[in-house]
């Protein structure tokens, strides 16, 4: 069981700021692809990759990380300077 926190648009397109989540994913990839499964506005959220970044326990990370001995995923889109 781990935590999905999402944030930004991210949140308002799901429509909640985070979940727990039991999965059997082995990566981060893996995950979106079950949370796509679940329901469109997952799939809206998810749609394109390129436009999120993630971090695992509070350290930005690739969709080819591995999801083993983490407790909390973080969507999010890239943060912009200003």
């Amino acid at each position: 069981m781990m935590d999905v926190l999402y944030f930004a648009w991210v949140r308002e397109r799901i429509g909640i700021p985070k979940e727990k989540v039991e999965t059997e994913a082995a990566t981060v990839a893996d995950l979106v692809s079950e949370l796509v499964a679940r329901e469109e506005r997952y799939a809206a959220a998810f749609a394109d990759l390129s436009a999120l970044r993630v971090a695992l326990d509070q350290e930005l990370s690739g969709f080819d990380a591995p999801l083993s001995g983490v407790r909390e995923v973080a969507f999010f889109p890239p943060m912009t300077g200003g």
